[in-house]
């Protein structure tokens, strides 16, 4: 389908609830680049077939992207490299955590929990993670989005696809229920000052993700917010846009967790 027929089954009230900012912008992702119909729970889907529904083919320079980092994934040595990911090498394959779901990863192809992605940016995400060499382990010195270099066109991006729709999805959830959605993923909770909650994230071994939660204060007129915070040493792990991509990652994952909260 063609991004106006599917915006056309979209309730066009730009809710967010998808991870888009606006209903078009899904419907130019969903047509564009494969992304999940049922990211929009609105979505009006009469007299849709099941072809219809099926996720798109991956776009040709993601697949490109793929083979070229599958080429440089080929030529390191895992079992070097793989304590500094804070992975285990089993011969053939490096295996680690990967929001709670075990990965295998060589040059020849990539698993979560035994089946291979279904969105072709999860092997993107997962080989430049390998590809970075690894490194020393995190300092859990914490910083923000905007505190890293060249960052300032993905401090937005963040809050789109990330952040806000956390807030959303925490209001009016008891946080015992957000804690255990964490626990799935090898969270835990932690302490912010003046923060309704607090939890790091291990979304891969070396890339934990503090994910800070202030409630809704009607009282103080305050709206209920959410920041993600990184260790400042990140960037030796994964570029900018693979970085808000494991976070959006994330924000997906809690969403699967707590949607029968």
């Amino acid at each position: 389908m063609n991004p106006l027929e599917i915006l056309r089954r979209t309730p066009k009230d730009n809710c967010g609830e998808c991870g888009f900012p606006t209903c078009l912008a899904f419907a130019a992702a969903v047509s564009k680049t494969g992304v999940d119909l049922g990211r929009c729970s609105r979505l009006d889907r009469e007299g849709l077939s099941e072809a219809d529904t099926a996720h798109s083919p991956a776009p040709d320079h993601d697949l490109e992207l793929i083979r070229h980092l599958r080429g440089k994934v080929a030529g390191l040595d895992l079992a070097a490299i793989a304590e500094k990911l804070g992975a285990v090498f089993d011969g053939e394959r490096l295996a680690f955590r990967f929001l709670g779901r075990e990965v295998l990863l060589n040059a020849g192809g990539v698993t979560i929990d035994g089946a291979e992605p279904e969105d072709p940016r999860d092997q993107i995400l997962l080989y430049n993670y390998v590809h970075s060499g690894g490194g020393e382990a995190p300092s859990l010195d914490w910083v923000g989005m905007e505190s890293l270099p060249n960052s300032i066109s993905k401090v937005r991006t963040l809050a789109v696809y990330c952040e806000d729709r956390l807030a959303r999805l925490f209001t009016g959830r008891a946080p015992e229920a957000i804690s255990s959605a964490a626990a799935e993923m090898d969270g835990r909770e932690d302490t912010q000052e003046g923060a309704s909650l607090a939890l790091v994230l291990p979304v891969l071994p070396r890339l934990p993700q503090k994910v800070v939660y202030w409630e809704e204060s009607a009282e103080d007129g305050f709206a209920a917010g959410v920041k993600v915070l990184f260790d400042r040493r990140v960037l030796d792990f994964l570029d900018l846009e693979s970085l808000v991509f494991s976070a959006e990652r994330m924000c997906d994952r809690f969403t699967d967790l707590l949607a029968d909260d």
